[in-house]
Parts: structure tokens; C-alpha cells; sequence
């Protein structure tokens, strides 16, 4: 499936990790830490996006639909359609707890919190 602009269905992991990712005011809000992927039906589940940190210390990780993420070449970085405030009252989670479960418990909240319509009904 392509983005929302267009851009290519295919990407190596190895690319989008470490990829700043801003919110639609345009500011930066972190960094894309992982992708989780889901083995049974060869999706990505989420991006788990790491803020609120210094350093790694207190740092929330956030399970973020990887449909919501569309990349903007002009900031050389990801865009979700969320506000501060939504993001900041995302849920938050360890990077064990996301992938706790089979990650589905963070993935079915994530999906849920951002209305996001389920890859896997």
C-alpha cells in the first residue's frame, strides 16, 4: 500500500530507523526507535516512536500506526496527523511491554487511541 503522497510501498528497515518524525504543527516529536512486525501476516504492526527523554532516560515509546507515518522529503523525516496533545496523551510503554503479548495488546491499543482502521480485519 502506498503512503498517503505516493511514496514507494517498499523501504528497508534499516532506513526508517533513526528517522525523525514530526507532528502536523511541524514539530519535531522523536524518533522512530523500531518497527515491529507482525511474523503471521507479514505486515508491520507499528513504528515505535521514542519521546519525552534525554539520552534515553525516561523516554516513552509509543506504538504508532505505521499508516499514519508519511514521509515529507522536504524535512527529510516522517509526519503523523496528530496533534501535540494527542501524542502526549498517546498511550506510553517499555520497549518490553510492546513487544509483550505478541505485541498485539500495544498494537490493538495504538490502533484503537488513533482511530486508525485495523491492517489485519
Amino acid at each position: 500500500m502506498t503512503t498517503q503522497t505516493g511514496h514507494t510501498e517498499a523501504i528497508a528497515a534499516s532506513r526508517v530507523i533513526g528517522t525523525t518524525v514530526y507532528n502536523t504543527q511541524g514539530d519535531s516529536i522523536g524518533s522512530i526507535e523500531d518497527v515491529m512486525l507482525d511474523k503471521t501476516s507479514n505486515g508491520i504492526m507499528f513504528a515505535v516512536i521514542g519521546f519525552g527523554g534525554f539520552l534515553g532516560i525516561s523516554e516513552k515509546y509509543h506504538a504508532i500506526p505505521w499508516a499514519s507515518l508519511d514521509y515529507d522529503e522536504a524535512r527529510g523525516g516522517y509526519v503523523v496527523p496528530f496533534t501535540k496533545e494527542q501524542l502526549k496523551a498517546a498511550p506510553a510503554h517499555s520497549i518490553n511491554e510492546l513487544a509483550g503479548a505478541d505485541g498485539e495488546s500495544a498494537r490493538d491499543e495504538s490502533y484503537q487511541y488513533y482511530k486508525v482502521r485495523p491492517y489485519w480485519h
